[in-house]
């Protein structure tokens, strides 16, 4: 019997790569498994629309992860999986959060200050961000919100503004937890200093790779001068990026591989490292092909997790509404 629930999100903004795996994907999977929690499980396309995007590609996009979610292993009929533009209630109670929310916090955000600094024109979709995110998280008295070191501060927020809209309307609202999660820092194969991004196909390692492109890539990345395998990520950073990919995808530990491989040549650790991706992804690549070879089965799986989705998202908005005295 579950008795804390559980909330996350993953945005649609192309293909699944190994960090969306490795960073939140892997442990979605072993959270839905270990029956402690009523996780909830959704697409956030919603905010992914504060950063440029092709209007034609979102829906395919949207799509496409949610049947990554179902072939890296999640189950519809365990997790409640859904879209969150199919839930109304989040627009409409990160508007009543936003009422409460003072400006500055919202200017102190890291992530809007990073983004923002990269985009031409700064939307108050990227500035109000946080709320969404607290209204995601809150509309389903989530206990419990897994997450990295980078998104701290916004599940911070959220309890921050949870308490603080409890304290003027009474308790309504639960204060989520951090439910912290190693989460590897997965690095660009063509530039080890810069997170792997969608942005670079070259350097990505996507979920859905067949395993030629796998190796193309891997053989490709940016290594290190001189030689010898070791795990150094001031001296040797795309040595242990590709040391931290291998043993995630062949379970073993960074020490075992460094003994293993320590002496061969790149060439010769890279192959073993494509060929571990390769098998790691062989299902996932399998399930996912066939998912979209079915695009009604992925409609029929959001429709019955929103129908879920909606049944407690609009009890909670109810309650608020009551609360803070709209009609």
């Amino acid at each position: 019997m579950h008795t804390k629930n559980l909330v996350s999100g993953i945005q649609p903004s192309g293909r699944l790569h190994i960090g969306n795996y490795l960073g939140a994907l892997e442990n979605f999977t072993k959270l839905e498994a270990s029956k402690e929690y009523r996780c909830f499980f959704m697409v956030v396309d919603l905010h992914s629309m504060t950063e440029p995007y092709d209007p034609a590609a979102k829906g395919v996009q949207v799509m496409d992860t949610l049947a990554g979610f179902i072939a890296a292993g999640l189950d519809p009929k365990k997790s409640v999986i859904f879209v969150q533009s199919h839930v109304p209630a989040h627009c409409e109670l990160a508007w009543i959060l936003g009422s409460i929310t003072p400006f500055g916090e919202l200017s102190r955000m890291t992530q809007f200050k990073d983004k923002s600094a990269r985009q031409e024109e700064t939307n108050i979709g990227l500035f109000t961000y946080p709320v969404l995110m607290a209204s995601d998280i809150v509309l389903y008295d989530a206990e419990a919100v897994p997450v990295g070191d980078d998104q701290l501060q916004h599940l911070e927020f959220t309890r921050t503004l949870a308490r603080k809209f409890n304290h003027r309307f009474g308790e309504t609202l639960v204060e989520p937890k951090p439910l912290m999660t190693r989460t590897p820092r997965v690095m660009s194969l063509t530039d080890p200093a810069r997170k792997m991004s969608k942005s670079e196909p070259a350097g990505c390692l996507f979920l859905d790779d067949e395993p030629d492109e796998i190796m193309k890539k891997v053989m490709a990345a940016v290594t290190d001068s001189g030689a010898g395998i070791a795990y150094d990520t001031e001296s040797k950073p795309g040595i242990a990026n590709l040391l931290e990919i291998f043993s995630s995808a062949s379970g073993k530990p960074i020490e075992e591989l460094v003994r293993d491989y320590g002496e061969e040549k790149y060439s010769a650790f890279k192959k073993a490292v494509a060929k571990a991706v390769a098998k790691k992804f062989a299902g996932y690549r399998k399930k996912k092909a066939k998912l979209m070879a079915n695009p009604l089965k992925l409609v029929k799986i959001a429709a019955r997790g929103a129908k879920t989705a909606n049944a407690v998202a609009n009890a909670k908005l109810a309650e608020v509404r009551k609360k803070v005295g709209l009609l």
